[in-house]
């Protein structure tokens, strides 16, 4: 006869947990410690009363477990100290110290306090720890959070000092016994590289008899793209500490099935793989291509479950990239269900992230403080506005407009029997105007040379940095493409589709926008507007606007990679100066839309019906969702044709559509799991009411699996494109109007900003730089500045104030004021800011233009009237000279040894030439050409 009070209830829950975990259950009656590796015993006597559970492990006792019932669960807390009594009594018959492993559980919640820690304190589980696991850690002479305080030394050498303090304050609080940790840490600034440092160093962490203290750690992302690229950092990381990479020392594995190898030591997954494993479910790749958390998500969380394959020790740390987005509702069990340390990485927290991880923010390096370090680039803004972009349009009555399948392209014309007025909202989605798209592409195109005034080649040949374009959808994407190609009067290499539904393989595409010259545009919706390194990238696009402010940071994080000269000239040969900054040209307003911090979506009709397939894809299993997939699918399966309707059977294996609908139904009918119910409880009439009720759940789920298990990624996908079957409007008629195109006004506050701090450097250092007081001088003075002085100033300038490089300041006076010209090089840039700033020069003018005038100055008295008159010869030689200076400043009659005069015979040539007065004309030459 089963005992139905609560502390029975909780006992039966235990045991069930504890045979799934492996242990074998027995009453102290019937005690066998060598029936297998685990025994838990029940009402084991000690010396202060029977214990509610012992633990054996290999016939030697090694914890207990205090039993509450289920109304205990808010306080566990008080019983602690009973617990470890228990822990700390003497058992009957044996002979044996403190017991380490003390578990408080009412059967619902679980919480456990491992005595071997320095500070033992007790922290909530999902279930217990299998017997295999408390073994291996009694092996070891250190647990892992006693092995933490053996961090230390960390080696600086390839570490930036952000990355430094990220990783001695994440080993403060892993020593504190802090279970989670965020590292917020700029897009660029080596987030990625960071988390393998500490994961390394981790892994290295031994005992007192040379034991690895750390078993495995999971790398958790969001989407495959994010895994991939984790998976190539692992695979190409070299410690500083030891000649061979990452994979040469420890076992790498990214999770691709359902199968999980239990050899290796880091394990990188999406974390909808890792739900769909807990579930027992299996997952199409095609589910791991996007960020889950932005689709659709359950009003009740359908639960994971214990995988004895998967336990909750599994891993000992799991590191969360790009945790601002995945750790939320459906997922957020996932993480819940290990008993691991977390942390949190992201460029972009927002207050529930922060919650999220306890207010325990150990890193925070913003965009800001990475471009101030050098560590980043910052960005200027462009604005393209147009008419349409602003206010939509109508299309008139009696008109005859062009309608377009989605999917197909297939065309058609119609007939307007009414005014069709549209809003600048359903542009690119409902309505198409080609003019619009026209106009934005063709004002970005003329106002390039206006963003990268340096980039002509030598035939005065604009090259086009490398650019990012932002559609809104696949289609628009399209529509896109084809307008840059026409509008810059190039072939299909030069702009390309960036998305995971191109034909190409992105993979290689987008290794070709990163590596090669062409493309020199990609086009992308999703896929690589996130957490994707394109490191020369110098131009984003933005053509859709976005509301989530963490999405628009991360997507304005595609442009802030650093990228050193020679690397940009492999893919920009153009580009005459090292990438300093990005711009983002807005054609839709998404600098000025309000945005919010992201959030999931609730169940409401405006949910896309790729959203509703996507979470049945990855085992979402709400009844919501099952009712909007069913609804979505009723509408859908009226509009199919015959030829649709067999097709789509091809691919459901001969299930009707409407046969599919009925089952999304039949899942959640009262009558059908009434029926389900009454058919188990009669089966099983005298059974465990806990072994009733979760037969009844696992045929319920079952039936829920079985109705969804037809919605994967081939048939998902052909359901999306019947839908986009549908048409969209083609507006040719109306024109588009250019509103303005021209830099933001915020730019001119920033440059406004970056010149003031230029001076006032200048100003505050004039007295104690050689190469400053030359300027701040008498004009003879000029004469005596050399190539190493201001290369000199440039590197102090370069490691104090980074943000005043030379170029960045150069750009933002472009922003102020009338320049005179592009400088050749960081060097001569220079001189001309300081020779402004000293007030030698009104307008600012780059060195070598100055140079130019002052040596035809120059040149011109010399031949006045009776003087000397130059031979053609002695002429090329003193346009070197001219050259000499106007690249390097100053020059010495050394330097007639070397490049270019060598080759034309050098000092003795010179000699030859001017005799006497060759350092007499050196001398004036640095003079003059210097005032």
């Amino acid at each position: 006869m089963v005992n139905q009070n609560p502390e029975q209830i909780a006992r039966d829950n235990i045991d069930r947990q504890l045979i799934a975990c492996g242990w074998l259950v027995q009453p102290k009656s019937k005690i066998n410690l060598s029936a297998g590796i685990g025994v838990a015993v029940r009402e084991y006597s000690t010396d202060v009363g029977p214990a509610d559970y012992v633990l054996f492990v290999d016939g030697k006792p090694v914890g207990i477990i205090e039993a509450k019932r289920e109304e205990e669960g808010h306080k566990l807390t008080i019983h602690e100290e009973q617990a470890e009594d228990y822990a700390t009594a003497k058992l009957k018959y044996l002979n044996h110290q403190k017991l380490p492993f003390v578990y408080l559980s009412t059967g619902k919640v679980t919480t456990f306090t491992d005595f071997r820690d320095p500070k033992p304190r007790g922290r909530t589980i999902f279930t217990f720890h299998r017997p295999e696991t408390l073994r291996a850690w009694l092996k070891k002479t250190k647990s892992v959070r006693a092995a933490l305080h053996d961090l230390n030394n960390l080696p600086q050498e390839g570490l930036r000092e952000c990355q430094i303090n990220a990783i001695t304050n994440l080993e403060k609080s892993f020593k504190q016994n802090k279970p989670r940790a965020l590292i917020q840490m700029a897009t660029g600034s080596g987030k990625t590289f960071t988390a393998i440092t500490s994961v390394y160093r981790l892994l290295k962490l031994k005992d007192n008899n040379n034991n690895n203290v750390v078993r495995r750690i999971l790398f958790l992302v969001d989407t495959k793209n994010l895994g991939e690229q984790a998976e190539q950092e692992f695979m190409s990381y070299l410690p500083n500490d030891d000649n061979r990479k990452f994979t040469e020392l420890y076992g790498v594995h990214r999770l691709k099935s359902k199968h999980i190898p239990d050899d290796n030591h880091v394990y990188i997954s999406t974390i909808q793989r890792l739900y769909a494993v807990l579930k027992g479910q299996d997952l199409e790749e095609s589910a791991e291509e996007e960020n889950p958390n932005e689709k659709w998500q359950p009003k009740e969380v359908p639960p994971v479950e214990y995988n004895e394959k998967l336990p909750i020790e599994f891993f000992d740390f799991i590191v969360i990239d790009e945790c601002h987005r995945s750790i939320y509702n459906l997922w957020m069990q996932v993480l819940d269900y290990f008993d691991a340390f977390q942390v949190g990485l992201t460029a972009t927290p927002d207050s529930r992230t922060i919650a999220y991880f306890k207010q325990n923010l150990v890193s925070e390096y913003s965009h800001e403080m990475a471009v101030a370090d050098g560590v980043n680039v910052g960005y200027d803004v462009y604005l393209i506005d147009t008419k349409i972009t602003q206010q939509g349009a109508t299309l008139w009555k009696g008109a005859y407009i062009e309608t377009r399948e989605k999917l197909t392209r297939k065309k058609r014309l119609e007939l307007l029997d009414e005014d069709e007025t549209y809003t600048a909202q359903q542009l690119d989605n409902d309505i198409v105007n080609p003019n619009q798209i026209r106009l934005i592409i063709r004002t970005f195109k003329e106002h390039l040379p206006a963003m990268f005034p340096d980039r002509y080649d030598k035939d005065g040949n604009f090259e086009v940095p490398k650019t990012l374009i932002f559609a809104k959808t696949d289609s628009h994407a399209d529509d896109i493409i084809q307008i840059v190609r026409e509008e810059f009067n190039e072939g299909n290499r030069f702009c390309k589709k960036i998305t995971y539904k191109t034909n190409e393989d992105p993979k290689s595409v987008l290794a070709q926008f990163r590596n090669d010259y062409y493309p020199r545009i990609a086009v992308t919706v999703d896929m690589i507007a996130t957490g994707t390194d394109v490191k020369p990238l110098e131009c984003l696009l933005f053509m859709r606007d976005v509301k989530s402010r963490n999405y628009f940071e991360q997507m304005k994080g595609r442009g802030t990679r650093v990228i050193n000269f020679d690397d940009l000239k492999k893919v920009s040969p153009c580009a005459k100066i090292t990438k300093d900054h990005f711009v983002i040209v807005d054609a839709i307003g998404v600098t000025k839309s309000l945005k919010t911090d992201s959030r999931p979506l609730e169940k409401k009709p405006g949910v896309s019906l790729k959203d509703l397939l996507g979470a049945v894809a990855v085992g979402a299993r709400d009844e919501d969702l099952f009712t909007s997939l069913a609804n979505r699918l009723t509408r859908l399966d009226k509009q199919m044709t015959g030829k649709e309707k067999n097709q789509f059977e091809e691919k459901s294996g001969g299930i009707p559509l409407s046969k599919l609908v009925k089952g999304l139904l039949n899942a959640y009918n009262p009558d059908t799991m009434e029926a389900i119910e009454e058919k188990v409880r009669e089966e099983k009439r005298g059974e465990a009411p806990m072994a009733i009720e979760a037969e009844i759940n696992r045929q319920l789920e079952q039936l829920r699996n079985n109705a969804a298990k037809v919605f994967t990624g081939e048939l998902n996908q052909y359901i999306e494109n019947v839908r986009k079957a549908h048409e969209q409007k083609i507006d040719l008629l109306n024109p588009d109007e250019l509103v303005n195109a021209g830099w933001n006004k915020d730019n001119k506050d920033k440059a406004n900003e970056t010149v003031s701090a230029f001076k006032d450097w200048i100003e505050s250092h004039k007295d104690e730089i050689v190469a400053l007081q030359i300027f701040y001088g008498q004009p003879y003075q000029r004469r005596e500045l050399t190539f190493a002085m201001i290369k000199s100033l440039i590197e102090k300038i370069l490691l104090h104030k980074p943000t005043l490089a030379p170029l960045s300041v150069w750009r933002a006076y472009e922003q102020l004021e009338k320049v005179e010209g592009q400088p050749k090089n960081e060097m001569v840039a220079l001189v001309a800011l300081i020779r402004k700033v000293a007030g030698i020069d009104k307008v600012l003018t780059p060195y070598h233009k100055t140079v130019d005038k002052n040596f035809a100055d120059w040149v011109w008295k010399k031949q006045q009237g009776a003087g000397i008159k130059f031979t053609k010869e002695q002429m090329d030689w003193l346009y070197m000279l001219k050259e000499q200076i106007a690249n390097s400043i100053h020059i010495e009659p050394d330097d007639l040894d070397y490049t270019p005069f060598d080759a034309k015979g050098g000092r003795g040539k010179m000699w030859q030439l001017f005799g006497n007065e060759m350092e007499t004309i050196i001398n004036e030459l640095n003079e003059a050409l210097a005032a």
